[in-house]
């Protein structure tokens, strides 16, 4: 029987060292409990104490200074116990546990799913996860730690649990996965910390976590560990979700900068005023500027610095699970804004994060962005597609998101997108398509689609790329709908005109239907329309203020009932007249003004008939739900058009953007019957003049436009009217 040894298992001094420096690749090598000959050498790194005591069940074994604050001691036998150490300073004790005692918490299988860049629940490995473990001494409580940074020497966490002093907490390389790791025991939900890095420069430097699940309020920039305690209530949508197609439903939404739509309101205050809100209007859907957190509130969430955190400056992620648990309960979807494009080159965050270009592209014609002054991500590395891509999934299964709206899609799609000749590098075929974000797109997309069935992925795509909303087995980028950029610019241009000069533009406001269905599109009125000097719609409107009043009521109709889903900025519900400002609230004192309120009504009316006008967007991605009745109509500024559903009455919409009536004027009806009118942006209790038609007209079999059915009408300036065949009468075939 060979004898217990009386030394501890060797380590040179130099290792040593490196191990109290906190500057070594591999401490668990060294402290925490090592089998030698019939005994077990436990080490610890406890600098400044006075005296350290390893506690078992059943033994107390005193331990001795070694090297630069690192103890040991040696356990009899060759079994490790379950064990804690007593540490003793100048005036105070405390019995903790030892971080160097736990097997890795990254799995073989993660690390090389993370290699392969095919992790699609990265957030459950890397970043901070608060775990617990059973014991002989009880249970352990501690956060795991995880981090990729394969170019650094050494990596440590720092944080309010070590007095940001990270020797002590000294992370493994787990090898060629170059993801780093450490349990820390004692470390619960709420701690800040950083991950503090040594490059190969020599140089340490304190990054906050890229999957930090939460962070301190700017400015301030430390990652907190989080733990989510929520319980949903949000079952009966999520189950109906996974059942639906959206891109066929309704969809009006209204877009939303949390911090600005009233100032002040945490996340639990905008789930009871902001739901209650968008329900009065009738939305069906909010979207949210980017709520991932991000340090500068002047970019309105667009320069994110932490893309699995929301913000804080409204309360707790579980707070935000609260307010979509909210919006969803009352039959709200949530889509949110995700910018995968580039990131800030804020020194403490993702840019150089190991030292070296790791999340951006390292040549600069690649990697930089001119106009935002920002990073580009390196598409083409497994790691950092994995890192975005399960960022996506992150937002629609821990969030119960409904869709994400990706922002600056073609500054992703061309490798000289807003770059000068000798700015920008050729693909390996000679073009300028970015054949890395292609695919990491198309990944995205499909991943995305798969996991959560029921949600949306939306392309912000300003250009004409074919098969935007083609699926990925197409070879489509795979989004299931695209802002439709075109249709909002023409649309505002013809707009700003003099209602005398828009005979010269008529060909603005139709040529949208000659590509409707090229794509699957939203009719976005966004922020970026109402900000940098573009001013309000109302502003944007010519004439005095009650035709601007009438003219952004005319312009609503005409979205709400032009084929696509429609998105329209806050504000812009009641017409406010400023430009919007992210630094302070909405006008809602225009509300005190009859007039602004109307416009504010007309909307909640229109919502109401969209959403129970099946016409109004059952087709509104196929050519059979769409047909001009009159489309030439320049010189009286007139639309007349027909939206048809499944099994279901026609709508006939007519538009006048002129300033003054149509009197009598013969609309082509595409079905003999009564048609009533079930909206008219000109009615009095909107503010408008009233011109109207007594609530319905008969279809008369006079032939016009090629229809052999029409009707004379009343058409009333700057105004829209919607007729719905009456179901209760009996239609006449055309």
């Amino acid at each position: 029987m060979t004898a217990a040894a009386t030394s501890p298992v060797p380590v040179d001094h130099d290792t040593l060292r490196a191990v109290a420096a906190g500057s070594f690749y591999d401490p668990h090598a060294v402290l925490g409990p090592h089998v030698g000959d019939g005994t077990v050498t436990v080490r610890t790194l406890r600098p400044l104490a006075d005296r350290v005591v390893v506690v078992t069940a059943d033994s107390r074994v005193e331990a001795q200074h070694e090297l630069d604050g690192i103890w040991y001691a040696l356990l009899p036998g060759t079994t490790v116990p379950d064990y804690r150490l007593e540490v003793t300073y100048a005036d105070w004790t405390a019995v903790v546990d030892d971080p160097y005692r736990f097997l890795p918490t990254v799995q073989e299988l993660d690390r090389y799913l993370v290699r392969e860049g095919r992790h699609e629940q990265l957030w459950q490995v890397l970043g901070a996860n608060v775990r617990t473990y059973d014991g002989q001494l009880g249970p352990v409580r501690g956060t795991s730690f995880a981090v990729w940074a394969p170019n650094a020497r050494a990596v440590r966490v720092v944080g309010d649990f070590n007095h940001w002093q990270g020797a002590t907490h000294a992370m493994r390389s787990l090898g060629d996965s170059g993801i780093w790791e450490l349990y820390a025991p004692g470390v619960d939900a709420g701690a800040r910390y950083k991950f503090e890095i040594l490059g190969a420069d020599g140089s340490w430097r304190q990054k906050a976590d890229p999957m930090a699940k939460g962070t301190e309020v700017p400015p301030a920039t430390a990652s907190v560990v989080v733990e989510t305690t929520y319980t949903w209530y949000d079952d009966t949508w999520m189950t109906a979700r996974a059942q639906r197609d959206p891109h066929a439903g309704p969809m009006s939404v209204y877009e939303v900068h949390l911090g600005s739509w009233r100032q002040g309101l945490s996340y639990r205050d905008l789930a009871h005023q902001l739901t209650e809100y968008v329900l009065e209007l009738g939305f069906t859907h909010v979207e949210l500027l980017p709520v991932a957190e991000h340090p500068f509130g002047g970019s309105w969430g667009y320069q994110v610095s932490s893309y699995y955190a929301p913000t804080s400056r409204f309360g707790h992620p579980d707070d935000f699970r609260y307010l979509v648990d909210c919006l969803h309960r009352a039959g709200i979807g949530v889509i949110v804004d995700w910018v995968p494009a580039h990131f800030p080159k804020d020194e403490w965050s993702l840019a150089h994060f190991d030292g070296t270009a790791l999340y951006e592209h390292p040549d600069p014609l690649l990697g930089e962005h001119p106009d935002w002054g920002t990073y580009v991500f390196n598409f083409g590395r497994p790691e950092v597609r994995n890192f975005l891509v399960a960022n996506a999934t992150y937002w629609l299964e821990e969030f119960h998101v409904d869709g994400l709206r990706v922002d600056a899609v073609a500054s992703m799609l061309y490798l000289d997108y807003s770059r000068q000749a000798g700015q920008w590098r050729p693909n390996a075929y000679g073009g300028r398509e970015n054949l890395e974000a292609i695919s990491f797109l198309q990944e995205t997309n499909a991943t995305a689609y798969r996991r959560t069935p029921g949600i949306m992925m939306i392309a912000e795509e300003s250009t004409a790329w074919p098969g935007v909303t083609a699926p990925t087995s197409a070879h489509g980028l795979g989004f299931g709908l695209k802002w439709n950029m075109g249709w909002m610019n023409d649309t505002l241009r013809y707009l700003r005109e003099e209602p005398i000069n828009r005979r010269y533009h008529h060909h603005e406001i139709t040529f949208s239907m000659v590509y409707a269905y090229s794509e699957h599109f939203v009719l976005p009125i966004s922020h970026d329309e109402v900000v940098h000097g573009k001013g309000s719609l109302y502003g944007r409107m010519p004439g005095d203020h009650w035709q601007k009043l009438a003219g952004v009521r005319a312009l609503l109709a005409y979205q709400w009932t032009h084929p696509g889903k429609q998105l329209l900025f806050m504000g812009q519900e009641f017409a406010q007249q400023g430009e919007w400002a992210e630094s302070r609230s909405l006008d809602w004192h225009s509300l005190d003004d009859d007039a602004h309120r109307g416009v504010q009504r007309s909307l909640r009316d229109l919502n109401e008939v969209y959403r129970r006008t099946p016409a109004l967007w059952q087709l509104d991605h196929t050519p059979d739900g769409f047909a001009w009745l009159a489309s030439d109509e320049a010189d009286l500024n007139l639309l007349a058009y027909v939206r048809y559903g499944v099994d279901t009455p026609p709508a006939v919409v007519v538009v006048n953007f002129a300033g003054v009536p149509h009197e009598g004027w013969r609309v082509p009806l595409p079905t003999g019957g009564t048609w009533r009118e079930a909206f008219n942006s000109d009615a009095e209790v909107y503010g408008g003049s009233g011109v109207g038609n007594l609530g319905a007209i008969a279809a008369e079999p006079v032939e016009h436009y090629g229809r052999p059915w029409s009707a004379s009408i009343r058409v009333p300036p700057l105004g829209a009217v919607v007729f719905v065949l009456d179901e209760d009468g009996e239609p006449t075939p055309a």
